[in-house]
Order: C-alpha cells, then sequence, then structure tokens
C-alpha cells in the first residue's frame, strides 16, 4: 500500500503511516510551531484591533502580522514535509486535502497583506480587515487541524481497545 492510500474503513492512519508519523522529528516540530504560531496569532489579533479601534500602535500591529506570516509559511514549510513522509506527497494527501485547502487560503491572505505593504494597493483599515478575514480563515483551518488531531486519538485509541478484544478472546479460547 502506498503511503499515500488509505484504508476503505476511514482511518486517518493506515498502521505504516502512524509508524512514520511516530518516527519523524517533524511531527515534534508541527506540535510546537502550531502552538508557538497560535500564540503569535493571539497577541497579533489583540495588537490589530487596537488598531483598528484606537488608531494606535500601527507598527506593533504590522510587525505581528509579520511575524505571524513568517511562522505560517514556516509551518507549511515544515508540515508538507512532514506530509511527505507520513503519507508520501508534500501536499493534498487524501487525509489532509482540505486542511490542506483552507491552509492555502490562509497563506494566500497572509501574502496578499505582505504585498500590500510594499505595492500599497490598501490602506491602513483595509490591511487590519484583509488580515482580520486572514485570521478567521487560520481559526477555521486550526480547528480543522484539532479535529483530526482528536480523530487520531480516537482512532489509536479504538485499535488499542481492538487490539485488547482480540487478546482477550484469544485467551478464553485458549482457557476453554
Amino acid at each position: 500500500m502506498k503511503n499515500d492510500q488509505q484504508p476503505t474503513h476511514k482511518m486517518l492512519y493506515t498502521p505504516e503511516q502512524r509508524v512514520l508519523r511516530d518516527q519523524t522529528i517533524w511531527t515534534p516540530i508541527q506540535g510546537f510551531l502550531a502552538i508557538f504560531q497560535f500564540f503569535v496569532f493571539l497577541v497579533s489579533l489583540v495588537l490589530v484591533l487596537r488598531c483598528l479601534w484606537t488608531g494606535e500602535g500601527e507598527d506593533w500591529a504590522k510587525w505581528s502580522i509579520i511575524l505571524k506570516t513568517l511562522t505560517l509559511y514556516t509551518i507549511m514549510i515544515t508540515g508538507s514535509l512532514w506530509e511527505k513522509v507520513v503519507f508520501g506527497k508534500y501536499l493534498f494527501a487524501k487525509a489532509f486535502f482540505w486542511e490542506d485547502v483552507v491552509s492555502m487560503g490562509v497563506i494566500a491572505l497572509h501574502t496578499l497583506y505582505i504585498l500590500s505593504l510594499f505595492y500599497s494597493f490598501l490602506n491602513l483599515e483595509q490591511q487590519m480587515l484583509l488580515i482580520l478575514s486572514a485570521y478567521l480563515t487560520y481559526l477555521i483551518n486550526a480547528v480543522q487541524f484539532v479535529l483530526k488531531l482528536r480523530a487520531a486519538r480516537l482512532q489509536e485509541a479504538k485499535m488499542k481497545a481492538d487490539r485488547v478484544g482480540i487478546e482477550l478472546q484469544q485467551t478464553q479460547g485458549l482457557m476453554a
């Protein structure tokens, strides 16, 4: 079975993919970057809202957005490396197809913001509204990944319970 193929019973990972996921250095890196990116997002969100409401802190808001964007690019690059190791393709593996699609939208909105800094096609308020739409899309994407993480944990719990049930049946069969 190729890395990208999924079992017919809708498991998130095949047993081979679980091993690859657990062994690759990219898994803990992704975990760290996801938490770091969320922290940067929260700080930046406060700074962006402050800039919009009071007109103050424009530079702080812009730099926080730049940091958020750089963090986003980093997590996308390392995430694509993780996906290649686990599923055999850099992006759009079946198990994470829709998460990757939404991630592309998040990247596009952040990149549009960065371009607006260099080419001045948006005023400050428009830039801040653009980044708020990027942040909303990012939140949707974060929820997608949290749900996927939960699904993986539930799958692993089910597999463990199934193994225990099989072992119990085998033990009872030997005792009969």
